[in-house]
């Protein structure tokens, strides 16, 4: 059997096994498949996601079903005002032994497992926020001078409260660009409010069950890797990103009037993967121009900003981001 031949085989095997894995969410995290599309996307991409929405709204939930779905050791931390970067990362405390010898022991801290819910994120200082910049980046940390590595896979999902504001701490942009997608959970709608009624009030709900293993998702994550994205595709990425940059010639006068800065080179990478993603949650061997502009506003949006006079005349990211794809998807139409 030729390579083409047996990445087709496994993609479509794995296409399965995600039909799976997503009715099994779905079945207790009801409706909202694009959240769950896009969650399931940072999985296979190997990254990690930034869940904003109201209380209430299901995103520890969706995290717990997760974790049990794909088969990963998940740990919970709340994040508050007075959490230490020890009490995410560990630390190391002066042990005696019987024969009354000392000596230094690692406790490992919560951030040693396979998916972590950082809940409420912004709650905590900057200081704290920042011992995830390394784990997120690089699979490690670093404690006492000793680099300790983290099993794979290994993937964050925190959650933020978009409406209060008091008592937190924006997340830094450098931590943001580490996010491979921002996850937007809106309310639902009547229907799916009404379902959701019936399944979580009664004397029972129902469980998710184990589709996926660690191991097979690690191999999920590198059969997508190796899904072949065409030349159109890629160029479509590049123009997008290339886009929101102000200073960029190909930048548009209302981006030029109204981005203070622009997503770098992470944004594309990440398209490029969750492009990948997209196309096989969908059941196609191949990305498409369309997957670029699905996946723009959860890969863009955080990976840039508006200027104080555009946020002050009422301007909108997401419009903005809406308005450049369209734009550059009726260049491409026309061409």
């Amino acid at each position: 059997m030729s390579d083409h031949d047996d990445l087709v085989t496994g993609i479509e095997a794995l296409e399965e096994k995600l039909a799976q894995a997503r009715a099994s969410i779905t079945h207790r995290f009801i409706g909202q498949e694009q959240v769950v599309d896009l969650a399931l996307s940072a999985l296979l991409c190997g990254g990690h996601g930034l869940l904003i929405g109201l209380p209430g709204l299901g995103k520890t939930r969706l995290v717990e079903t997760l974790s049990t779905v794909m088969g990963l050791d998940s740990n919970r931390i709340q994040f508050t005002p007075d959490l230490m970067p020890a009490d995410i990362l560990g630390s190391e405390v002066l042990e005696t032994g019987t024969d009354g010898t000392r000596a230094f022991k690692f406790i490992a801290g919560p951030i040693f497992c396979q998916l972590l819910m950082a809940d409420e994120i912004n709650r905590a200082s900057p200081r704290t926020q920042s011992a995830l910049l390394q784990a997120m980046q690089e699979r490690q940390v670093t404690v006492a001078g000793q680099d300790r590595p983290l099993s794979p896979p290994f993937h964050v999902l925190a959650t933020q409260n978009p409406i209060e504001q008091e008592g937190t701490y924006p997340l830094p942009e450098a931590q943001l660009d580490r996010f491979l997608v921002q996850i937007d959970v809106d309310y639902p709608d009547r229907d799916t409010e009404r379902a959701i009624l019936l399944a979580t009030t009664g004397v029972s709900e129902a469980d998710a069950h184990r589709v996926f293993t660690a191991e097979e998702l690690i191999e999920a994550q590198t059969l997508l890797r190796r899904m072949p994205v065409g030349e159109s595709v890629m160029e479509k990425i590049l123009d997008l990103v290339r886009a929101f940059r102000p200073d960029d010639p190909t930048a548009s006068q209302a981006v030029r009037d109204s981005v203070a800065w622009g997503p770098g080179p992470r944004a594309a990478q990440a398209l490029m993967l969750t492009v990948r993603a997209r196309a096989m949650l969908q059941g196609r061997l191949a990305p498409d121009v369309d997957d670029v502009a699905a996946m723009a506003q959860p890969v863009l949006t955080h990976r840039m900003a508006l200027s104080f006079a555009a946020r002050a005349s009422g301007e909108s990211l997401d419009g903005l981001i809406a308005d450049t794809v369209a734009q550059i998807t009726r260049i491409e139409a026309a061409a």
